[in-house]
């Protein structure tokens, strides 16, 4: 066979293999309203970037009909290239070929590709569209999928790991999305779950449905799984593309600067944005929008623990990420799921060197006979662990009520805080004046009118204790700013501490609260 000859045999074999399961299956797929795995990659990538690795790769399967049977790409298509002009990995897992089963050699096609990208430094999306383990190679099939997991937990906090579920994924296979650092779901077409609807049924006589067990909304609202939810796959890369364009490469990088914009709200807003009333709500991301370039504040996990908002923003250009009470839920207190929803962002961010800036408005941790026995403790103490951790520059915002154990677990400067301003109609106290006064108010015998008396003790007590000016006379906080002054405060404070270097005890590693 002459060299021309066998360059038109390579064409043809690598035609074929870029096929996967056959024009049949992927029309079928099209009917469904889903892309291929290839067609994923193509939206993914720069046009005419991407580059795949280890198309020729095979099976060695030999029982249960796998002798001779031609698993095209060995059902998953990796490679890497630009993602708006920056290095990216990635694999596509292929449903047309074999459900997209996880074998002995998918998995090593997998593995090779996370130690490449560990090696390049740069970030890896998984477009996970899996039936599960590959039956036919049994043992072999869950190996690949331990080593998959360990590489997973190697890339923590090295290289921004980002898992897409595209369609199924079941039992074993939701654990390396699960130690991954992002999940993004379809609403309607993606699922997860360790055991399906059919094996609960049949356990425990529970009736339910893939979308209400492991669908899109279930995770994104209930579990907290899941960090961003898409209408459609098209719409899902675009999210993808959107917070890489956030990070940096890996833990050694600084996050890419974007044009300056300035605050899509008017700074004059924030004189009426809170109200005066401590105990009336407002949406803080209205407070975000006065302060924050605008157009780019980020939100992550906007369905699950709304009494916590936590995202990606820019100040300036620059990437910082946001941790707020949202004083809109449940008053802006502090509860088992937004103390690991925040302190799980907080650890991300400290790895890759964002800066965190945190808002305050909360009157403490949220009491009741559920949330103690739910673990309020261990998992308040998360929270606590992520802020004293952190070595990222870290300021922070009072904005109204800062009370008690929840004032100190906002970041406050006993915590690490490098710098903290507070609005002047913030109250950073131990508690309110109204719970100060059923502990302490006593009217005397000769209070004609005990309300009217309690009223004044009321008063008298917000005025000495519940003000901004204690925390600053104590050096707690830097400076008593006007509100409309808060973006340039953030700017300033993040040009003092840029060159931040904080050294800490040597040891293995911490033991944070799980």
């Amino acid at each position: 066979m002459s060299i021309s000859e066998k360059v038109s045999a390579l064409a043809a074999q690598q035609e074929r293999l870029a096929l996967g399961g056959g024009e049949k299956a992927i029309a079928k797929r099209h009917e469904q309203g889903r892309m291929t795995a290839r067609e994923r990659l193509a939206l993914l990538f720069d046009t005419g970037t991407f580059t795949e690795t280890d198309l020729f790769v095979q099976h060695r399967g030999t029982e249960l009909g796998m002798t001779g049977r031609a698993v095209p790409a060995e059902g998953v298509v990796t490679g890497f290239g630009q993602v708006n002009g920056r290095l990216v990995y990635a694999f596509s897992q292929d449903f047309t070929v074999m459900g997209g089963s996880l074998g002995e050699m998918h998995a090593q096609k997998i593995v090779k590709l996370q130690k490449l990208a560990m090696k390049a430094g740069a970030p890896i999306v998984g477009l996970q569209d899996s039936g599960g383990a590959r039956i036919q190679e049994g043992i072999d099939a869950l190996n690949g999928y331990g080593q998959i997991f360990l590489q997973n937990t190697l890339a923590s906090g090295v290289i921004p790991q980002l898992s897409v579920i595209m369609g199924p994924c079941a039992g074993g296979a939701v654990y390396s999305p699960g130690l991954t650092d992002w999940v993004f779901m379809v609403d309607g077409t993606s699922h997860m779950y360790i055991t399906g609807p059919d094996v609960i049924r049949a356990v425990t006589g529970e009736q339910t449905t893939h979308d209400a067990l492991g669908g899109a909304k279930a995770h994104a609202g209930r579990s907290g799984v899941a960090h961003f939810v898409a209408p459609d796959e098209a719409a899902c890369i675009e999210q993808v593309k959107q917070l890489l364009a956030y990070l940096p490469a890996n833990n050694i990088d600084d996050a890419p600067l974007a044009a300056p914009v300035a605050p899509a709200i008017n700074a004059e807003a924030l004189l009426e944005i809170v109200p005066e009333n401590p105990n009336k709500p407002y949406d803080v991301r209205e407070v975000l929008q006065a302060v924050v370039d605008g157009g780019s504040f980020f939100e992550v996990q906007a369905d699950w623990a709304k009494n916590m908002v936590v995202g990606f923003a820019r100040l300036q250009g620059q990437t910082v990420g946001i941790v707020a009470n949202q004083p809109k839920f449940l008053a802006g207190c502090i509860d088992i799921d937004a103390s690991d929803k925040a302190a799980r962002f907080i650890r991300v961010c400290d790895a890759f060197n964002i800066p965190l800036v945190t808002f305050v408005d909360t009157p403490g941790y949220l009491p009741g006979v559920a949330q103690e026995h739910g673990g309020i403790i261990r998992h308040g103490a998360k929270l606590l662990y992520a802020y004293c951790e952190a070595t990222v520059p870290k300021l922070v915002v009072v904005l109204r009520k800062a009370y008690g154990g929840a004032y100190l677990a906002m970041c406050s400067q006993s915590l690490g805080a490098d710098w903290t301003v507070a609005w002047p109609g913030a109250e950073i106290a131990v508690m309110g004046a109204d719970g100060a006064a059923n502990i302490l108010f006593k009217p005397g015998a000769e209070a004609a009118d005990p309300a009217a008396a309690r009223a004044e003790w009321v008063a008298t007590y917000k005025e000495k204790f519940n003000t901004p000016y204690i925390a600053a006379a104590r050096g707690l906080v830097e400076a008593v700013i006007d509100p409309r002054q808060t973006r340039q405060y953030l700017l300033n404070g993040l040009v003092g501490v840029a060159s931040k270097r904080e050294s800490r005890p040597a040891k293995k590693h911490g033991n944070v609260p799980l």
